[in-house]
């Protein structure tokens, strides 16, 4: 049987720099690694209107695509036992930002992993319902990823726990802690202090990749109070291509709306230097409109540290009645990253 190995073949011409790390310090079991990028681009198109119908200029517009700086680090406690730690920071790289070079402490956390006992973490990091259930459809730099990502329920204040890979399963569990400690009662939200927890399961096997997650989405975190799930798999057809496809639901809150069911379906191919994706999105959303989204792109690295790319995407966003004379044009981004 053709090993997962094949189905990360696909993805690495486009993330290969998220792996890609520079060595600073390697000694008696302890390991210190500093990694990046630097990304430039310059992008068109979208929505001529924003969420409430008001009209916004979609020009050309030179950007920064997300630079990041970030450390990993661990230390060897047994030879099973493992204590590690990561940092990363985004910034701004396309303009002389004085006030705020670094916009965003990205990843921030500590743990120990165990290859007997599993992964216990705790900050702020990736939600592990995105690490294990909806990562396969992110594969764009910019916009096409249509899934719940990294942020859902966490990034910060969190402590999540994953298990040892058994027979190809591997189970996860995560908990987000929102405080209203310190604040006045003027201060202080009507829901008060909120834990938001997320679990599920993953199971990887030869080319096969498939997740379950559920996320309670609290209001404090930007949901809707109610329980979103998701199902999504990638299949490595051959060493070259895969296919990936998804379902995602969440029911609709009476005091604040938002149910939908997302389904997804897409692809990678890779050819030498060169990577191609493409992916659609069936929304359809209780009370609103429905949308039939797609993402398109194209990747050539020209060297392991250097890769120039081209995205599309149509969102087909939901439009406002105050914006019935306005359009939605095809976004597009091209540019260039370099990675240390």
């Amino acid at each position: 049987m053709r090993s997962v190995h094949s189905a990360v073949l696909a993805f690495g011409m486009l993330w290969g720099a998220s792996a890609q790390a520079t060595p600073v310090y390697d000694q008696a079991g302890t390991t210190l690694d500093i990694y990046g990028r630097i990304a430039m681009g310059i992008s068109g198109g979208g929505a001529e209107f924003d969420s409430v119908g008001n009209q916004i200029d979609n020009g050309v517009d030179f950007q920064d695509v997300y630079s990041r700086l970030g450390f990993r680090m661990q230390h060897m406690i047994t030879d099973d036992m493992s204590a590690f730690g990561r940092l990363e920071w985004r910034f701004k790289g396309d303009e002389r930002h004085t006030d705020k070079g670094f916009s965003e402490i990205r990843q921030s956390y500590i743990g120990m992993k165990s290859q007997r006992y599993g992964t216990l973490q705790a900050g702020s990091f990736d939600s592990l319902y995105y690490q294990f259930v909806s990562a396969p459809f992110d594969v764009y730099l910019d916009r096409g990823l249509l899934f719940n990502s990294s942020a859902i329920q966490s990034r910060g204040d969190s402590v999540g726990y994953y298990t040892p890979t058994l027979n190809g399963f591997t189970s996860f569990i995560q908990l987000k802690h929102y405080s209203e400690r310190g604040l006045s009662a003027e201060e202080q939200r009507h829901e008060g202090n909120v834990v938001a927890a997320q679990g599920g399961i993953q199971y990887k096997q030869g080319p096969l990749t498939i997740g379950f997650g559920a996320v309670d989405d609290k209001v404090r975190g930007n949901g809707n109070g109610e329980m979103l799930y998701g199902l999504i798999g990638a299949y490595a057809v051959t060493d070259q291509l895969t296919t990936r496809l998804g379902v995602e639901t969440q029911d609709s809150s009476t005091t604040y709306g938002g149910g939908f069911e997302t389904v997804g379906l897409g692809g990678t191919y890779v050819s030498g230097p060169w990577a191609f994706t493409a992916d659609y999105y069936r929304v359809k959303r209780d009370n609103e409109a429905n949308s039939n989204a797609w993402a398109a792109g194209t990747y050539y690295k020209v060297t392991s540290a250097f890769d120039v790319f081209l995205e599309l995407a149509d969102g087909d966003t939901p439009r406002p009645d105050s914006a019935s004379n306005l359009s939605e044009d095809v976004y597009w981004l091209t540019g260039a990253r370099y990675h240390f």
